[in-house]
């Protein structure tokens, strides 16, 4: 009995190990951000217009997003990223962005009147 455990123990461990290593790896090309409370590092960022491919990496200890805003203080269409939880990375792409000066945030309650903020300039 005692042995039987031990394998079914041994086995649940392969296969669990085997579901690891899903948070994705830094697509080549793309701008790294890494989120923690409460800040994004870099907070400026440059980036030429069109397709911009953002790697979030959150260091925190509570989840965090990235969102883009236009001069005039609108969310830009396509330019919010899906909830980072703690410890996971997230690839995040922005379909179209032109040239400009933007803000971005994480909206979650009281993250951007923290200092989780900054600006990317597109070109």
């Amino acid at each position: 009995m005692r042995l039987l455990a031990a394998g079914l123990a041994l086995t649940a461990v392969v296969l669990l190990a085997g579901c690891g290593g899903s948070a994705p790896s830094q697509p080549s090309g793309s701008i790294k951000v890494t989120m923690t409370e409460f800040k994004f590092d870099p907070s400026t960022i440059s980036a030429p217009s069109g397709k911009v491919v953002f790697f979030l990496v959150n260091t925190g200890t509570v989840s965090h997003d990235m969102i883009i805003r236009d001069s005039s203080g609108n969310r830009v269409s396509g330019a919010a990223s899906e909830l980072v939880s703690a410890g996971d990375s997230f690839v995040f792409t922005v379909s179209n962005i032109p040239a400009g000066t933007y803000a971005f945030f994480c909206d979650q309650p009281g993250h951007e009147s923290s200092g989780m903020k900054g600006t990317l300039t597109v070109t």
